[in-house]
């Protein structure tokens, strides 16, 4: 796989399997009839509560600086996936909201997720996958 004689960086295969991982969800999700998806659904989609969530609180979740979570929410308020209203209990701040297009990416999401866990799950056996969900849970945990 990697040329190196020393085992890889641990950083260098998460970001190796997580582009791995946005590929096969793009083949699962197209054959679910829904393309286009980019980063910054991945990004948003996911953290935004039905009762509506701010940028800041959504950067934090996402683990995103607010400005990259500023200009997702900007491209997904133009494809129709969120959209912003003011914030009644901050005047200075906007909730952002999903729209029926962005919650009806969900179900087809999870649908797509589960598909390719189902093949990794073959490729390396349930129990390895589940022992990684384990240890990526533990490594996301706050100290």
């Amino acid at each position: 796989m990697l040329s190196n004689d020393e085992p890889p960086l641990v950083g260098l295969l998460l970001r190796l399997a997580a582009q791995q991982w946005g590929t096969d969800m793009d083949g699962a999700l197209q054959a679910r009839g829904v393309g286009g998806i980019t980063p910054a659904h991945a990004n948003v989609i996911p953290f935004v509560p039905a009762g509506g969530i701010q940028i800041g609180e959504l950067a934090r979740l996402a683990k995103v600086r607010k400005q990259t979570m500023a200009h997702s929410v900007d491209l997904l308020t133009a494809s129709g996936y969120v959209t912003r209203r003011p914030d009644p209990a901050d005047g200075r701040a906007s909730l952002v909201f999903l729209t029926d297009k962005g919650r009806a990416l969900g179900p087809a999401s999870l649908a797509a997720g589960r598909t390719v866990e189902q093949d990794w799950a073959v490729a390396v056996g349930r129990d390895d996958l589940e022992h990684l969900r384990r240890t990526l849970i533990r490594l996301l945990e706050p100290s």
